[in-house]
């Protein structure tokens, strides 16, 4: 799937969406571990909040890492194979994960919740504030 450049002459200082851009483009996944994203319902006095939630059942609290590097929510699961188990079968993978999300600017991360297996990350986006600025015109003879 391609998308047309953000080379618009009126689309100024955009360069960095564009990278964000390629940069999630390029990072495929392989849909481990499933998730959901969803929209909190808001109050009058509340900003926008969302949600997302993996499923990450069989990981404990300690092996799932949850971080804010710059603009990107980055999720991590590590979970160490124990040597001294002996598997008849074996169908539930203790495999690692990492699952990035890039947020747009102003984006808060409120916690992070783990309940039966789901993971749950929960984001806020303020309201932005409207600032009119007024630019005085030089003029030069």
């Amino acid at each position: 799937m391609s998308r047309p450049p953000l080379n618009s002459p009126f689309l100024l200082g955009f360069d960095e969406i564009e990278r964000a851009l390629d940069r999630v483009t390029r990072s495929g996944s392989d849909g481990y571990p499933p998730y959901n994203i969803e929209r909190l319902p808001r109050t009058e006095d509340e900003p926008e909040r969302l949600r997302i939630t993996l499923a990450v059942a069989g990981f404990t609290r300690d092996q799932l890492d949850v971080s804010l590097e710059e603009n990107q929510l980055v999720i991590r699961g590590r979970q160490v194979d124990e040597r001294e188990r002996h598997f008849l079968h074996r169908g539930i993978a203790a495999r690692q994960f990492q699952r990035a999300f890039l947020l747009a600017e102003g984006m808060q991360v409120m916690g992070a919740d783990l309940v039966n297996g789901l993971l749950s990350v929960d984001l806020v986006r303020p309201e932005p504030e409207r600032v009119i600025k007024r630019i005085n015109i030089v003029a030069r003879d």
